[in-house]
């Protein structure tokens, strides 16, 4: 095993708070700099359907880095990764600030944030152990969906104001993600590479894919972040539709609110999750990820806004409940036997298909005209047999 760093140290220690500030700042620029890039394309007359384009592409690099990114993390100071990565994501900024292509631009954030990612999980089994790395990850997931309900809406905000100044916030934001990570500890890497050529990397990252799914406990993480992942981004596409027929409400604003509930109630739930389960009650998430399915299912059927708030908020205490214990069980498994840093990886390959499959099926169901309320009604049908199939597989496993 790697020494970690004042594994016994109080839960907000040094790193911890550096961890912290970095990961909110690097997701608001994330998601402040989409809202500002969307106005941006919008005001060059990029036609409509390049909109989701611009996702994808983000999307896309977590799938093409994956089997590079996870030996990066656990090869380097995860700190100095971080800040690295953080690097990238200020130079996608400026490329789209200074007037080139934007879509090159936000690719480029992509790049760093394929990067970033297995080094900001991976580097909390490293920091903290036991129990307190379940509490780190509530920490961590409270502190995302924070910035992402944030960004969304400074994005927007300053957009109205003005794009360039927008895109040059944005900017400013990921610098000062960078000097947060100077505050992080160097830690020793975690496991070295054997070999930096791709074709070993390619091999390394496929032999970790293997190890981690042969163990039925972090197959068991793999899949149910995956599933809570897709049917997450999903979701947010599918309110864009559903509140002009359910509500009769035409305006932008409203799906954007709504979908700020859910990040609101991800906050409670992540914080809920720390408190109640630790990594030897793990399975106490799963009812949660079956009652998201159904209150999805319900949220569907409601006409009156009150409601939909309210179902929406509920939906995402559910969701923090349900994913915080399954990335800690994967980081405390995968730091043992591939890296945190591969594992993580490995989990973004997976979370990444999944989004770009169920988005792919939502958009065939839009397309081939089925109502967009028995989407939902279907979309939460179908999560909720998948978490109960995946719970029931998880029987008598240790």
């Amino acid at each position: 095993m790697n020494p970690s760093l004042n594994t016994d140290s109080p839960l907000l220690s040094r790193s911890m708070i550096a961890v912290i500030c970095a990961q909110f700042l690097s997701a608001f620029g994330d998601n402040a700099l989409l809202f500002a890039t969307l106005a941006l394309i919008k005001q060059q007359l990029y036609p409509d359907w390049s909109q989701p384009i611009l996702q994808m592409a983000f999307v896309a690099t977590y799938i093409i880095l994956a089997p590079f990114v996870g030996q990066i993390a656990d090869s380097f100071a995860k700190g100095r990764v971080m800040m690295v990565a953080n690097g990238l994501k200020l130079a996608g900024a400026l490329v789209i600030c200074f007037g080139l292509n934007p879509f090159l631009g936000y690719s480029l954030v992509g790049v760093g944030a394929a990067a970033y990612s297995p080094a900001k999980y991976g580097i909390l089994g490293e920091i903290t152990r036991g129990e307190k790395l379940v509490k780190a990850n509530g920490l961590m997931e409270a502190s995302t969906i924070a910035a992402i309900l944030i960004g969304s809406v400074a994005g927007g905000v300053l957009a109205d104001w003005h794009i360039v100044a927008a895109l040059a916030i944005c900017a400013l934001v990921y610098a000062a993600a960078v000097i947060a990570n100077l505050y992080i500890p160097r830690l020793p890497a975690a496991h070295p590479a054997a070999s930096w050529t791709p074709r070993a990397m390619t091999r390394a990252f496929f032999d970790a894919c293997v190890v981690l799914w042969r163990d039925g406990q972090t197959r068991f993480s793999l899949i149910g972040t995956s599933l809570f992942w897709g049917a997450g981004v999903t979701l947010r596409f599918l309110l864009v539709l559903w509140v002009p027929v359910a509500l009769g409400i035409a305006d932008n604003a409203t799906p954007t609110l709504l979908n700020a509930m859910v990040a609101v109630g991800i906050v409670i739930g992540a914080g809920a999750a720390a408190r109640f389960v630790t990594l030897e009650t793990v399975k106490r998430c799963m009812p949660a990820g079956i009652l998201i399915g159904v209150a999805v299912a319900i949220f569907a059927l409601q006409t009156t806004l009150f409601n939909a708030y309210a179902l929406l908020l509920t939906i995402g205490v559910l969701g923090g409940f349900f994913v915080v214990p399954l990335n800690a069980l994967l980081q405390e498994r995968g730091k043992r036997s591939v890296g945190a840093g591969n594992a993580i990886a490995v989990q973004n390959l997976g979370e990444n298909t999944a989004m770009l499959l169920m988005l792919g099926l939502y958009s065939l169901a839009v397309k081939v005209s089925v109502p967009v309320i028995g989407v939902g009604i279907g979309f939460g049908v179908v999560f909720a047999l998948a978490i109960t199939a995946l719970w029931f597989s998880q029987r008598g496993a240790k």
